[in-house]
């Protein structure tokens, strides 16, 4: 009998047309992929990619990120963002004094295979000589160690409906206390105003220890509140409290102490009715401690990591709280 004009060992008795065949597009190594800055055009990705770890998607946070900052990110070949971060410069553009990382994410489909170590070692790259700063999660740390980030403090996360008076708090006009200590009596508190942004500048540049004039001069478009603390006329302190999802984060928190920073905390809680979430040094005791016998519950502990100093600038008895982890 004939052979089958189609017929072929490779194919088992039949020839392969060119229309039964699969077109194979290699695969480019994540190495090769290149790395490029992201811009507005990116948040709905960036959102996904938060999404796609388990995050929340935060389009609030990352625009504000993106245009306050910069963002590096690979695009996946299969579509989205591979991978993701953002870095906030603080200081004179020319010769920044510290620069923030944050949002560092890998899409769980290309996880464990290098390509969070390739983008950090990218982002100390380009930033040069210019000192770095993260909060890193248990799970990030290790990556951020052997790039040569040394923890130098740590940072609790409290989330929690407010509470004015807590367990065991007793209730005066005008004062608030805690385990004996007063917490807040003659503080003025008020909503902040334009004429005020010059001294909020001023302050903030004292306390943080760079110049922050960009993200400053967005709060009033990024918070929903924004207000500050006073004595005769001069600014002791001042707090935002912006939407994250169904929460008010606040952030930045600068006061002149404990006390002004407890009545910053109380005037914005005062003003919302959804729950606070707050990330604060852990030097500062008392106000964990009043903070959660105001109904702010722990949520987590974050490692603060440096890079090239061996601690961050200004001073941190006046400084409480970032604007966010992910931008120092």
């Amino acid at each position: 009998m004939a052979k089958s004009s189609h017929a072929s060992p490779e194919t088992g008795g039949r020839r392969q047309r060119p229309s039964d065949s699969l077109t194979c597009v290699p695969t480019p190594s994540l190495d090769a992929l290149p790395i490029r800055r992201l811009t507005l055009r990116d948040l709905t990705a960036c959102a996904d990619l938060s999404e796609d770890r388990g995050w929340p998607r935060e389009e609030h946070k990352w625009s504000f990120l993106l245009t306050a900052g910069t963002g590096y990110g690979i695009d996946a070949p299969d579509g989205g963002l591979l991978s993701a971060c953002a870095v906030t410069m603080y200081g004179r553009q020319e010769r920044p004094d510290l620069g923030a990382i944050g949002m560092v994410l890998v899409a769980e489909r290309y996880a464990r295979r290098g390509v969070g170590r390739r983008l950090m070692r990218h982002v100390v790259s380009v930033t040069g000589t210019t000192p770095l700063t993260l909060h890193a999660t248990p799970n990030g740390r290790p990556l951020y160690e052997e790039l040569g980030f040394k923890v130098t403090g740590r940072a609790q996360m409290l989330r929690g409906h407010f509470a004015p008076a807590g367990p065991g708090a007793e209730t005066m006009t005008g004062a608030e206390t805690t385990s004996g200590a007063r917490a807040a009596a003659g503080v003025t508190t008020r909503a902040a105003t334009a004429e005020d942004l010059a001294g909020i500048l001023r302050l903030d540049e004292e306390v943080f220890g760079a110049d922050r004039t960009h993200i400053i001069t967005r709060l009033p478009a990024f918070a929903d509140q924004l207000r500050v603390a006073e004595e005769d006329g001069r600014i002791t302190g001042y707090a935002a409290a912006w939407p994250n999802m169904d929460t008010h984060v606040v952030g930045p928190l600068i006061a002149h102490d404990t006390a002004t920073a407890t009545a910053l905390i109380a005037s914005l809680a005062a003003h919302t009715d959804r729950p606070l979430r707050t990330d604060i040094d852990v030097r500062h005791e008392e106000l964990l401690a009043w903070a959660q016998q105001r109904g702010l519950e722990p949520v987590a502990f974050n490692a603060v990591m440096t890079y090239g100093i061996t601690e961050l600038p200004g001073d941190w008895r006046r400084r409480f709280a970032p604007v966010t982890v992910a931008a120092g």
